[in-house]
């Protein structure tokens, strides 16, 4: 896995882009709801592959784990859209907690594997898929920071 210093900045931007972007061969959508954002969108696609993915967990685990890695999924998405409907300091923490449920989502994958509920290929595409989110979450947060910083003081709102 790379870490930040490694991803080139045509990383940052390509990601930030597709972040935003409804459709990445046509110009640049104006965001008008956050479910313009791709990232809320591929979010929303990972809570349907999750609930497929537990769907064939032991009823044991209905109240467990299944619960838990459904709950950490609606998350992500719902912290993203929260966010967007505030300002852009309570954004930039809602677009935190998401990438926090995620990360919750990464464990529980791979527990759910090692338990023997999910097989290997359902774990590496559900871990791609977190990968490539967290990513684009990382990459929103930081354009959200760069424009809070470039307001005036008196229009920034204080966190």
């Amino acid at each position: 896995m790379m870490t930040v210093s490694e991803r080139t900045v045509a990383d940052w931007g390509s990601l930030f882009r597709a972040a935003l972007m409804i459709d990445h061969a046509s110009p640049r959508v104006p965001v008008r709801s956050y479910r313009d954002l791709i990232v809320w969108q591929q979010a929303m696609d990972l809570v349907q592959a999750l609930y497929d993915a537990t769907r064939t967990f032991p009823s044991e685990e209905r109240y467990g784990l299944v619960s838990q890695i459904r709950r950490a999924a609606v998350s992500v998405a719902s912290n993203i859209a929260e966010g967007h409907a505030r300002s852009i300091g309570d954004y930039i923490r809602h677009l935190f907690v998401s990438s926090g449920s995620l990360t919750e989502i990464e464990t529980q994958v791979i527990l759910s594997h090692r338990l023997g509920f999910l097989p290997g290929d359902a774990m590496s595409s559900l871990l791609k898929s977190c990968d490539e989110i967290g990513r684009m979450l990382g990459a929103l947060r930081k354009s959200l920071q760069s424009r809070r910083a470039r307001l005036p003081k008196s229009l920034a709102p204080s966190p």
